[in-house]
C-alpha cells in the first residue's frame, strides 16, 4: 500500500494555496497583455474572477478500450481470448490489480504531495507558470490529478472529434503549454483538478491515471504496459520493472523499450534508446525513480543499489491485435469483425461501429466450437496446401448447427495476412462467406445447387418416384421462367459422359444425373425454382460492374448482391437452364444453411457467429437480429431428405464422404467446369459444406494432383473428417419419413387416341404429361397414317408413362364374327374378308347336328394382313366320316382333312 496520509488540513491548504496560485497566475496572464497594471490589485482580483468562473466539472468518461472476441475454451468451458481490435491497448485493472512498488514508484517521481494537496502541486505549477511566462517553455510541475485530467482530455479529443484535423486542434487546445494560452490552460487543468478530488477518492484518481495514461506507441495503462514489455502482470511488477515504468509516463514512446533499433535519432544520425546503448536513456529515468523513492523512504539503501545495478532487459510479449492472432481461427475471426462493421446493432453509421470494434470495450463471446475447428483445419492442412504451382488453389469448410445456425467451425486452407502485398497461399478474403462479410464473391457450387429444383418439384406436387425420361438429348422442351421461353443452346453433358435414362427424382438425385434434373426442370418454371433459392436467403454476387441502365435502373458495382428472384431488385436474370446445374457463384456458408434447413424439418435459422455481446462493465448489449424460421413445408424437407439420404449411401455420389459412424446423414456433391468440387451433408445436428477449387483460373481438379492424390477427391475425404467429429461432438438423430403422397408413384388419366392421326394424338398426349414413342405402322383397317394403337390403352395409368402409339397401314382386314354359324357360311365369310381361310379344329357334339363353327383363330375382331390364314373352328356330331367335311357333304373335300386323314390310325 502507497503512502496514504491525506489529512483535511492537507485538502484546505491546497484549495487555499491554488487561490494565491490563481492570483498570481493571474497577475502573470495580465502581465502579459499589459505590463502597466500587472501588480494592481485590480488585475489580482479579476485573475481569481476569472478562475472561480472556469468550468469546474470534468466528466470522467469511459476511456479507448479494446474490443475482445472469445471462444469457449473446450477444456475449461471458459471464455478464452481469440483476438482484439484497438486503438489503444488498454486492460483496466482494480486497486488490487496492480502491485504496491508501483504506486510509489509513479508517486515518488510523479508526484511525492499526491496525498497532501488537494489536486494541485502549489509550488511546482507556480515554478511551470512563471517558466511558461519567462521563456516560453514547456516546464511539467502537474500533479498526478492534474495529469489525469489533461489524459481525460487529450481521450475525450480522440473520442468525440470525427476527423484528424479536428482530433489534432483538440489536442492542441487540452495540451497547450506556450505563453498565455498555456497559462489559461493551465488554471482550467487545475480547476478541473480541484473538482475531481472532490467527486473522487485520492485512490480512484492514481489508478484512473494508471489505466489511462499512454506507455509508448498503442500501449495504455499499466496493465497492457506490464504485459508489453516484461510479460507479466501489473500486480507483479518488481521494483526494477515499476521504476521503468514509472519513467515511462514522462516521456512514453522515447523511453519504449520495445523498439531495439532505437526511439529517436540524433543530429549524427545515431539512434538512441536502443538495445545497443543499453536503453540508456531509459535506463538514467528508471535510476532517477529509485533515487526518489529512496529519498521519499520508498526502498531501502540495498534495494536502491540492486536495483540501480540491474541492466533494463525487456521480456516482449507482442499484442498483435486483428485476426492474425487468431491462428487457424482467423477468417472466423474475420467474419465476426465484418459483423460488427456491418451490423446496426453495433451502431447506426459506418463510423459508429468501427468506433465500437476499436475504442467500444466490448466483450464478443462467439458460437466456435474449438474442438470442431481444430478438426477442420487438420482435414485441410492434411490434404489442400496453402499454395502450389500451377494453380490459385483454395479449400475452406464451414459447419453450422443445426436448429440454431450458430457458426460451428471455419477452416480455410490459406495463410490470413491481411497485406496486399502477402507472398501466394496468403489472404484476407474469407472463402466461405459473401463479399460484406469476407470480400469473397462466392464459387461454382455445381450440383449442390440441384436442391432448388428438388425442392420446387416437390411443392409443385412431383413425386420423387414419378417416371420422367432422363436421357440425354440436344434439347428438352419446356424450360420457361414465368411463362418466357429459356432456350437451351447446349447440350448438357453428364459427368462421366453417360447417356441418361429414363427415370425419377430420387435415382436422379442420388446419380447427380444432369439431363434427369433437365427433363425435371422442363416440367417447372425455371423462375419458380430460383424463387426457392431467394427464399432460403442464397444470393448471388456482381462480379463485374455493369453500367446504368437506359431505363435509369442504378448501376450495380462489384460485390454487389443479386436476388436470384425476379421479384427483387437488383436481380440476377436467368441466362438459362445451365443455372441449375449451379454455374453461378455462391457463398458456401448459404449452402450449408440451405441444407441444414432441410435437416431441420424446413426451419431455416439464420447464420450466427455471436451467442453474447457486453460492455466494458459487463453488461449485456443486443445482438445482431437473427431468427429461425419455417421455409419449406415439413413434409417437402423429409422427401428432400429421403432423396439426399441415397446420394450418401450405396452407389451414390457422395458416399466417399461418409464417416461410417451411424449417424443418418444427408448430403450432395457438385462440380463445376472441373474447375470447382464440393461436398455438403448434414445430420440432424450439424451441417458441414466443403469446397475445393480455383480461387482464380479454371484448372483442371481432374488432372491435378497432391500428396494424397487427384484434387477433385480432397471434398470427399475433408468432408467425412469434419463430420466425423461433428458426429462425435453433437450426434444425430434419425430423419423424419419422407411424405407419402411424394413418394407414390401417380397416376393420371391417358386419353384414347386411337383413330387420330400421328401429330394429333402425339399432341393429345404430350400436353397431357406424357412420354410419346410412334412405333411402326402396323396393318389397320383405318386410313394410313391414322393411329391404330396405343400401349397402354387408355385409362388410369402412372404419370410420366411412355405411351406407343402405332399409326395403321391402310392394308388391314378385321376377322369377322362366324360364331354359331354353318362351317361352309363361315369359310365363305373369312374368304370373303380377303383371309386364307382354311378348316380348323373339330369337336365332336351330340348335339351339333351337321356342325357348327365355335370360333376362328385368329380371333374374331382381329385386324391382319389380307391373305393372313384364319382357321375356323367348329363342332360337329361325326368329325371323322369320309367326304364329311365336317359338313354336309357338299365341301370341296379341304374339310374333311382334320378328321378323315386317318391320322389317328
Amino acid at each position: 500500500m502507497p503512502h496514504g496520509k491525506r489529512t483535511t488540513s492537507g485538502v484546505l491548504g491546497g484549495l487555499l494555496g491554488l487561490v494565491g496560485l490563481s492570483a498570481v497566475a493571474g497577475v502573470l496572464v495580465t502581465a502579459t497583455v499589459t505590463p502597466a497594471i500587472a501588480v494592481s490589485g485590480y488585475a489580482a482580483s479579476s485573475a481569481i474572477t476569472l478562475f472561480d468562473n472556469m468550468p469546474s466539472y470534468l466528466a470522467v468518461n469511459q476511456p479507448m478500450l479494446p474490443t475482445r472476441i472469445f471462444v469457449t475454451d473446450p477444456n475449461t468451458g471458459k471464455p478464452s481470448g481469440l483476438a482484439s481490435f484497438y486503438d489503444q491497448n488498454r486492460i483496466p485493472v482494480k486497486w488490487e490489480g496492480v502491485s504496491t512498488v508501483m504506486y510509489d514508484a509513479l508517486i515518488s517521481s510523479e508526484d511525492p504531495k499526491f496525498y497532501e494537496h488537494g489536486g494541485v502541486d502549489l509550488m511546482g505549477t507556480i515554478k511551470a507558470v512563471a517558466s511558461n511566462v519567462k521563456d516560453g517553455t514547456s516546464r511539467g510541475g502537474s500533479s498526478i490529478t492534474q495529469q489525469y485530467v489533461k489524459n481525460v482530455l487529450t481521450q475525450e479529443c480522440e473520442q468525440s472529434k470525427a476527423t484528424k484535423e479536428e482530433q489534432d486542434a483538440c489536442y492542441l487546445e487540452a495540451t497547450v503549454s506556450e505563453a498565455s494560452a498555456g497559462i489559461e490552460r493551465k488554471l482550467q487543468e487545475m480547476r478541473y483538478a480541484i473538482g475531481l478530488e472532490k467527486k473522487y477518492s485520492k485512490n480512484d484518481i492514481l489508478l484512473g491515471y494508471l489505466n489511462i495514461a499512454n506507455f509508448g506507441g498503442t500501449t495504455y495503462g499499466i496493465e497492457a504496459a506490464a504485459q508489453r514489455y516484461f510479460s507479466t502482470s501489473a500486480s507483479k511488477l518488481t521494483l526494477v520493472q515499476a521504476a521503468t515504468l514509472a519513467g515511462m509516463v514522462q516521456n512514453p514512446n522515447y523511453y519504449r523499450i520495445d523498439m531495439p533499433g532505437g526511439t529517436k535519432q540524433a543530429k549524427d544520425g545515431t539512434w538512441l534508446n536502443s538495445q545497443a546503448d543499453g536503453f540508456k536513456p531509459t535506463l538514467d529515468r528508471r535510476n532517477y525513480v529509485l533515487g526518489r523513492m529512496f529519498e521519499d523512504g520508498k526502498i531501502t539503501r540495498a534495494e536502491y543499489d540492486e536495483a540501480k545495478a540491474a541492466p533494463v532487459v525487456p521480456a516482449i510479449k507482442n499484442s498483435d491485435q486483428g485476426c492474425q492472432a487468431a491462428r487457424g481461427a482467423a477468417y472466423f475471426c474475420q467474419y465476426v469483425k465484418t459483423i460488427v462493421l456491418n451490423d446496426p446493432a453495433f451502431g447506426e453509421t459506418p463510423a459508429d461501429r468501427q468506433k465500437a470494434l476499436r475504442r467500444g470495450g466490448l466483450n464478443i463471446y462467439t458460437t466456435l466450437d474449438l474442438r470442431l475447428q481444430q478438426s477442420a483445419e487438420q482435414a485441410i492442412r492434411d490434404r489442400i496446401p496453402s499454395a502450389m504451382d500451377g494453380i490459385e488453389l483454395g479449400s475452406t469448410g464451414v459447419s453450422l448447427e443445426v436448429g440454431t445456425g450458430r457458426v460451428l467451425a471455419m477452416a480455410q486452407n490459406t495463410q490470413f495476412d491481411e497485406d496486399p502485398s502477402a507472398p501466394r497461399g496468403s489472404s484476407s478474403i474469407v472463402f466461405a462467406t459473401d463479399y460484406q462479410h469476407g470480400g469473397s464473391t462466392g464459387f461454382g457450387v455445381g450440383s449442390t445447387f440441384k436442391v432448388f429444383t428438388l425442392l420446387d418439384w416437390l411443392e409443385k406436387g412431383h413425386s420423387t418416384r414419378e417416371p420422367v425420361d432422363g436421357v440425354n438429348r440436344q434439347a428438352f422442351k419446356g424450360f420457361n421462367c414465368d411463362g418466357t421461353p429459356v432456350p437451351q443452346t447446349t447440350k448438357v453433358d453428364n459427368f462421366g459422359r453417360v447417356g441418361g435414362y429414363r427415370g425419377d427424382a430420387k435415382r436422379f438425385t442420388r446419380d447427380s444425373l444432369n439431363s434427369g434434373y433437365f427433363a425435371m426442370a422442363a416440367k417447372l418454371n425455371l423462375c419458380d425454382i430460383m424463387r426457392v433459392a431467394d427464399r432460403l436467403n442464397v444470393t448471388t454476387m456482381q462480379i463485374g460492374d455493369v453500367d446504368a441502365n437506359k431505363d435509369g435502373t442504378p448501376e450495380i458495382k462489384h460485390g454487389d448482391t443479386l436476388s436470384l428472384s425476379p421479384d427483387k431488385e437488383p436481380h440476377r436474370t436467368v441466362q438459362g437452364p445451365f443455372d441449375l446445374l449451379g454455374s453461378i457463384n455462391f457463398a458456401p456458408m448459404s449452402m450449408a444453411s440451405v441444407y441444414g434447413t432441410i435437416a431441420n424439418k424446413g426451419v431455416q435459422c439464420t447464420p450466427r457467429a455471436i451467442d453474447r455481446v457486453t460492455d466494458a462493465k459487463g453488461q449485456e448489449l443486443p445482438l445482431p437480429a437473427s431468427s429461425c424460421e419455417q421455409k419449406i413445408k415439413p413434409e417437402v424437407a423429409a422427401t428432400a431428405a429421403d432423396a439426399l439420404a441415397g446420394v450418401m449411401s450405396g452407389n451414390g455420389t457422395g458416399v466417399r464422404a461418409r464417416a461410417n459412424d451411424g449417424i443418418p446423414v444427408i448430403g450432395k456433391t457438385g462440380t463445376h467446369e472441373t474447375a470447382h468440387t464440393s461436398m455438403v451433408q448434414t445430420s440432424t445436428k450439424v451441417a458441414t459444406f466443403v469446397w475445393v477449387g480455383n480461387i482464380k483460373g479454371y484448372t483442371d481438379l481432374f488432372q491435378t494432383y497432391v500428396d494424397n492424390g487427384v484434387l477433385s477427391n480432397q471434398r470427399y475425404f475433408i468432408s467425412r473428417d469434419i463430420q466425423a467429429r461433428a458426429n462425435e461432438l453433437y450426434g444425430g438423430d434419425a430423419f423424419p419419413p419422407a411424405d407419402r403422397a411424394l413418394t407414390a408413384v401417380p397416376e393420371t388419366d391417358l386419353p384414347n387416341v386411337v383413330g387420330k392421326p400421328v401429330a394429333e394424338a402425339q399432341g393429345i398426349l404430350e400436353a397431357a404429361g406424357f412420354q410419346v414413342v410412334v412405333g411402326s405402322p402396323v396393318p389397320g383397317t383405318r386410313a394410313n397414317g391414322v393411329i391404330e394403337t396405343q400401349d397402354p390403352g387408355p385409362g388410369r395409368v402412372a404419370v410420366g408413362t411412355t405411351i406407343t402409339i402405332s399409326p395403321s397401314n391402310g392394308q388391314g382386314r378385321t376377322v369377322p364374327e362366324t360364331k354359331g354359324q354353318s362351317l361352309q357360311n363361315a369359310m365363305a365369310a373369312v374368304a370373303g374378308a380377303e383371309f386364307n381361310a382354311q378348316p380348323g379344329t373339330c369337336t365332336e357334339k351330340a348335339d351339333a347336328g351337321a356342325g357348327r363353327v365355335t370360333g376362328t383363330n385368329p380371333a374374331a375382331g382381329e385386324v391382319l394382313p389380307a391373305g393372313t390364314v384364319v382357321t375356323v373352328n367348329y363342332e360337329s356330331a361325326n368329325c371323322g366320316g369320309p367326304g364329311d367335311g365336317g359338313g354336309n357333304g357338299n365341301g370341296n373335300g379341304n374339310g374333311g382333312n382334320p378328321g378323315a386323314g386317318g391320322d389317328d390310325d
